[in-house]
């Protein structure tokens, strides 16, 4: 399991890199060579993961969670803050004791080798069907060796470096509430952005059936916990990290799991502790709330008394206007903050802020810094309630009606309250709008990685998207920057030129409008029949939200968002700019009998024809075929320049009789006339 995850981790980074900056970090000979590996892995295992190169992932919208009843009630945890008490929990057994993560917990239900089915705790006795997005998420099997029926509950997290990242353009107080909104989003685009990861940490229901088997040897373990944790691990799932304790050493180990909390890549917000015996643990049912084998310990959160100085308010490259609180600092946890993010309008409206006030900060998961009370709030609600018959208004925290960095207006939306700058132009937000707008997905040109637009921002040689199709303008200066020669930069002009050809819903993604990803810029291009003239007139019109709302998994959010982006008129003026710039790749028409039907294609080497194997790739699937990465007896056809190659696809294609065709041999076949 651990070179599989090393397989997909490397495989995935060479194709990001391979497609999105149009340069290799391994040979072609050498990606192939891992991922033959990886497949092979993946054969000999039964195990899949949902982020493997090998799986074609395509993304999901749904129109709604469906609810579904438990089969077995996910009951809360109750709990402690003494880990005496966990010794004196234990008596005589031996307990698993493990994280608790600080995500969302899931129920995974596996059915003939498969995933059927992923619900959410929900209430504990009724959860919403995910199982959408939990087939994206990084590192959930799709499939497994073991044929029998089995459920697993775990816990679905984003790592602390992922939300600190992501966090830039989002609200969320903590990574919990991000991966929450992620996992129950009804297109699973967003839960597979935000890479979501599941770790298991309990079998629910494990249907134990003697009479089937697996690769491994035996059944489903039935006698111990830590030995069910273990063979899920065996069936591809990354399970939650745990130690065997009695009451003598669980309090050390306690301790030994605080000493690991600094190098955590996950929220925590403590332990679980579960008898390791299954028979005994199910002898002791449970309450009306609460499991009678199992207890959570919580860390007390060390917490300092501080004064707030000021607070800071810093746009972020999408936009969104945080405030930060700036306070004397303070040692909390053996190191010294003197700030914390307050995430939103709400929350700063709620502890009610302002310079001189006495604060208690403390680390939320013991990492990230966080205001926990505003003591002088207090003093002034019982002011304001005596001072009520006087006439004197209530405390109102004051919100900056400009942006920090380019002074424009800001405008506060959404719930919780979020306050955003209003102009696309601000220094802030252009460059990330910029990196999003050249990204794989939506107009794919190499050779702009974010370093470069922002040297091209510095000389103001770009200004906004549609001046990136006007870098032919500034030739001298590109050649005389660091990094740039006459054949780089002719590659570069090159590879805007390509961008031209583009599919009407990669160009709408690159737009970068706020809660419009790939799947449903699709959805809203495939509503208007690819006609782009038709979009701005949709999102415009006054009765857009009951138009917006025919298009499946559209709702109030997006509807709002399209509408606010094509009703800024300096929006409208690049978008009708674009449309005579761009040459559109309309779609073949539904149903009609495409050249490529049933045809399986690999493509390997360079190409010549397209402006990278990406761009041949989506030309062979909007076009009927299938590309895989692999060459196997039912591949139609192998595509290389370099029919004598001596690559592995070349001999596999060689020992399997699998034809090898060019570039122009394919368009010869296919698409004569168009060569």
């Amino acid at each position: 399991m651990n070179r599989m995850h090393e397989l997909v981790a490397r495989l995935n980074t060479a194709n990001r890199v391979y497609y999105q900056e149009n340069r290799e970090i391994v040979s072609d000979l050498e990606y192939d060579r891992l991922y033959d590996e990886l497949l092979e892995l993946e054969k000999s295992s039964g195990i899949i993961l949902a982020g493997s190169p090998t799986q074609k992932v395509g993304y999901e919208v749904v129109s709604g969670l469906t609810k579904v009843s438990h089969d077995t009630p996910m009951l809360s945890l109750d709990k402690t803050k003494d880990s005496e008490a966990l010794a004196e929990f234990l008596g005589g057994q031996t307990g698993l004791l493990f994280w608790k993560l600080d995500g969302l917990s899931i129920v995974l239900k596996y059915e003939n080798g498969e995933l059927q089915q992923a619900l959410t705790r929900g209430n504990g006795t009724v959860g919403e069907d995910v199982t959408h997005n939990a087939r994206v998420f990084s590192n959930v099997p799709l499939t497994v060796p073991y044929k029998g029926k089995f459920d697993l509950r775990g816990e679905a997290v984003i790592t602390l470096a992922d939300f600190e990242a992501i966090n830039e353009e989002s609200k969320y107080k903590n990574p919990r509430n991000l991966c929450s909104g992620a996992v129950r989003q009804l297109n699973s685009e967003m839960a597979a952005s935000r890479r979501v990861l599941f770790f298991a940490f309990n079998t629910a229901d494990m249907h134990r059936e003697p009479n089937v088997r697996h690769k491994a040897g035996s059944g489903i373990p039935t006698g111990k916990k830590s030995s069910q944790l273990e063979w899920l691990a065996t069936q591809g799932f990354d399970i939650v990290p745990f130690e065997l304790v009695t009451e003598q050493s669980v309090v050390e180990a306690v301790e030994r799991f605080k000493e690991k909390i600094s190098a955590m890549p996950w929220a925590t917000d403590g332990l679980v502790l579960t008898y390791d015996d299954i028979s005994y643990s199910e002898s002791l049912g449970a309450t009306s709330k609460f499991p009678r084998d199992s207890l959570a310990f919580k860390w007390a959160d060390e917490q300092a008394e501080t004064t707030l100085t000021r607070l800071e308010w810093n746009t972020s490259r999408t936009g969104l206007v945080n405030p930060v609180a700036i306070f004397e600092p303070v040692e909390i946890e053996g190191t010294q903050v003197s700030r914390a993010s307050v995430h939103n309008v709400s929350i700063l409206r709620e502890l009610q802020l302002c310079p001189g006030d006495k604060i208690t900060v403390y680390k939320a998961n013991m990492i990230i810094p966080q205001v926990a009370e505003n003591l002088s709030k207090n003093d002034r609600e019982t002011a304001g309630g005596e001072a009520g018959s006087t006439g004197e208004t209530a405390f109102e925290v004051e919100i900056p009606v400009a942006c920090p960095v380019c002074g424009s207006a800001t405008e506060i939306v959404g719930d919780p309250e979020a306050l955003y700058c209003t102009s696309p132009a601000c220094d802030a937000q252009q460059l990330r709008a910029l990196s999003h707008f050249v990204s794989r997905d939506a107009m794919n040109i190499g050779g702009l990685s974010e370093q470069t637009l922002e040297k091209f921002l510095t000389h103001d040689i770009v200004t906004d998207y549609m001046s990136l199709f006007d870098l032919q303008l500034h030739e001298n200066t590109i050649l005389q920057m660091e990094g740039f020669g006459q054949k780089s930069y002719e590659k570069l002009i090159a590879a805007v030129e390509a961008a031209k050809d583009v599919a009407l819903p990669n160009f709408i993604y690159a737009l970068g409008i706020r809660h419009v990803g790939l799947a449903n810029a699709k959805l809203l291009c495939s509503y208007v029949g690819h006609d782009g003239q038709k979009i701005p007139q949709l999102c415009k019109n006054d009765d857009y939200l009951e138009a917006l709302s025919e298009i499946k998994g559209f709702g109030e959010a997006i509807s709002h968002s399209l509408h606010n982006y094509f009703t800024q008129e300096k929006n409208t003026a690049l978008y009708e700019k674009a449309l005579v710039t761009m040459r559109f790749i309309m779609p073949s028409e539904d149903g009609s009998e495409k050249p490529l039907n049933g045809l399986t294609i690999v493509i390997t080497g360079e190409v010549a024809r397209f402006k990278n194997r990406k761009t041949l790739a989506d030309f062979i699937e909007t076009n009927g075929g299938r590309t895989t990465g692999s060459v196997t007896a039912k591949t139609s056809f192998l595509i290389n320049n370099d029919i004598e190659s001596t690559s592995g696809k070349n001999k596999k294609a060689a020992q399997l009789g699998v034809p090898v065709l060019t570039e122009d041999d394919f368009m010869e076949k296919f698409f004569p006339g168009k060569l």
